[in-house]
């Protein structure tokens, strides 16, 4: 007998378009508009975006992280067992029902992990968390924000991907800091406007899971230059 899709929860997001959140034979899906949006099944680009955000900053002792969208956890994950104990890690959800789900259904996948010493949860938008932060607050920062440079969910998410964002992004890295973007697709526009921004940007190709047979996704890595010796 074929499994159901089982419908948990729904909302609606600020510009009006339904996300919902369905189990299905263990798994955990996330549906806009009826679209599928992410999945417990193809979580290895997400790690890998942790991992390539955070490659200079295990290298502080005290590092500070942000990480924009929440999603089903599983960068936060990653940063969480890469920083060590010493970590600051802020997570910045636009959405409080994602927060709320992450909690209680998907409290045994990662939803453990916002209980976390290290970790402090910001419902915001991501870009009014960058926007409010002090100077040179982060070591690292991961944008898995909707779609990637094409807005999905939110159309004011392509705030992120312009000269705006980058300037924003720019002002909180410390010197020698990271930010990695994920994305469903490559956009060469988008690697052009952040090496005229002034990073030194390395676009990287990654699984949605281990045995795909292509990288379906874009994860790209934009550096601040480093100024000053940094500890």
């Amino acid at each position: 007998m074929k499994k159901l899709f089982h419908l948990l929860a729904e909302t609606s997001t600020p510009d009006g378009n339904k996300l919902s959140l369905y189990e299905h034979d263990g798994q955990f899906h996330l549906k806009l508009n009826g679209r599928a949006l992410m999945s417990t099944t193809a979580t290895s680009s997400e790690l890998i975006l942790a991992e390539l955000a955070c490659e200079p900053a295990r290298r502080v002792k005290q590092p500070s992280v942000l990480i924009g969208g929440l999603g089903f956890g599983y960068s936060l994950k990653r940063v969480v067992e890469l920083m060590g104990p010493k970590a600051s890690i802020h997570v910045a959800e636009l959405l409080p029902e994602v927060v709320a789900w992450n909690r209680d259904y998907l409290r045994t996948v990662n939803g453990l992990l916002l209980d976390d010493t290290r970790v402090k949860t910001y419902v915001d938008d991501v870009f009014n968390v960058i926007s409010a932060a002090p100077d040179a607050s982060y070591d690292a920062i991961l944008l898995d924000v909707d779609n990637g440079p094409i807005a999905m969910v939110q159309d004011g998410n392509s705030r992120l991907y312009d000269k705006s964002g980058f300037d924003r992004i720019k002002r909180v890295l410390r010197p020698g800091g990271r930010v990695a973007f994920w994305s469903a697709s490559k956009d060469q526009p988008f690697e052009k406007r952040l090496a005229k921004a002034g990073f030194i940007v390395e676009v990287v190709g990654a699984k949605a899971y281990p045995q795909a047979k292509r990288c379906s996704h874009t994860i790209f890595i934009a550096d601040l230059p480093a100024t000053k010796a940094r500890l």
